[in-house]
């Protein structure tokens, strides 16, 4: 929550969370973050955490992992099977120093809004056709905001998110919002850069043509494959 984590930027209280209020709030670098009882509050960091793809960082155990599971056939990973269900599961996943979620009522009915205006997606983790892992963003031209992730397996989320990286990747969307700086973000490659950096880039493209269609699966196999691409450029 907020007030748990120091998180500095904060720019307006109050308002409401209609699609329009929030796309027109990305658009500028702009998320909402709060906890009941609190009012709506809308933050900017500076600086402001990002993954830029070209920089993406895969460990080798993790590396291991993709590749095991894209030969097991009881693994998937779907995009936008169950939203709800995956912003359910983020909003119920306790967090070590957060007693509460700032993934309040008000919020699930708005991301499950933008869902359905097609701009905000789950990305998730199957096994043996049960949801283990996964996470939501905002995509907005050629920026991709992410929101929450979840796992409930070892790895689940992680494995999602690569094959999300992936398909980003792939249809020329350069970088991820991560909003603000933790461990499990940085040991992707994510790092900090300025406010002023940060809102020039959202603003460029925000503008430009991103992904016209979203499929309803990523190929493991593919995503095992670009797996194998940037660890090795890594170890060069």
């Amino acid at each position: 929550m907020p007030e748990e984590t120091g998180l500095g930027g904060l720019l307006a209280v109050g308002a409401d969370l209609s699609p329009d209020r929030l796309l027109t709030a990305y658009r500028h670098g702009i998320f909402p973050w709060y906890s009941e009882p609190q009012p709506i509050l809308w933050w900017s960091p500076d600086p402001r955490m990002v993954l830029e793809i070209e920089r993406l960082r895969i460990t080798r155990s993790l590396a291991k992992t993709i590749r095991r599971v894209a030969m097991d056939k009881a693994w998937d990973v779907r995009i936008d099977s169950a939203f709800e269900h995956v912003i359910m599961c983020c909003k119920n996943t306790r967090r070590e120093g957060q007693s509460g979620t700032w993934i309040t009522d008000a919020i699930v009915d708005g991301y499950v809004a933008l869902h359905r205006l097609g701009y905000a997606h789950s990305f998730e983790a199957w096994h043996d056709d049960q949801l283990v892992g996964g996470g939501y963003g905002i995509a907005i031209g050629r920026m991709f905001y992410g929101e929450s992730m979840f796992a409930l397996e070892t790895d689940a989320s992680k494995i999602a998110f690569v094959a999300l990286v992936e398909f980003l990747h792939r249809n020329d969307v350069p970088m991820i919002d991560c909003q603000q700086n933790t461990r499990h973000l940085a040991s992707f490659g994510a790092r900090e850069i300025s406010r002023i950096e940060f809102t020039a880039r959202v603003k460029e493209l925000t503008q430009q043509q991103g992904p016209t269609q979203w499929p309803s699966r990523l190929s493991l196999h593919e995503t095992a494959r670009f797996v194998d691409t940037v660890y090795r450029s890594r170890q060069s």
